[in-house]
């Protein structure tokens, strides 16, 4: 499976097959939630979720793919990616694109 953010792939006729998406709603327990929140006092970068957005991108990447793949596609164009805090600690990310077969 090809995944581009452009809107074509060089050297292939694309007959395009639909949106195809994937999510996740992801959090950190309580303790890195307080580890988190002391840090904001000291400056730097929050690691905890740093991974944490990490790993829903790849969960959200992943899904698209799947969906990309029971349509049958060859790969997915134009992905796209969005988060939302969901509530406190917690976050949504949505991998979008749209899945295409080589003609």
């Amino acid at each position: 499976m090809i995944l581009v953010n452009t809107d074509y792939i060089t050297g292939k006729n694309l007959e395009m097959l639909g949106l195809v998406k994937g999510s996740t709603i992801q959090s950190k327990h309580i303790g890195k939630d307080i580890t988190q929140s002391f840090k904001t006092l000291v400056g730097g970068e929050l690691k905890a979720y740093n991974d944490m957005m990490n790993e829903a991108r790849a969960l959200a990447t992943k899904r698209m793919t799947e969906e990309a793949e029971r349509l049958g596609a060859d790969a997915v164009v134009n992905i796209r990616y969005s988060s939302s805090a969901v509530m406190a600690g917690a976050a949504e990310v949505i991998a979008y694109g749209t899945a295409v077969k080589f003609i």
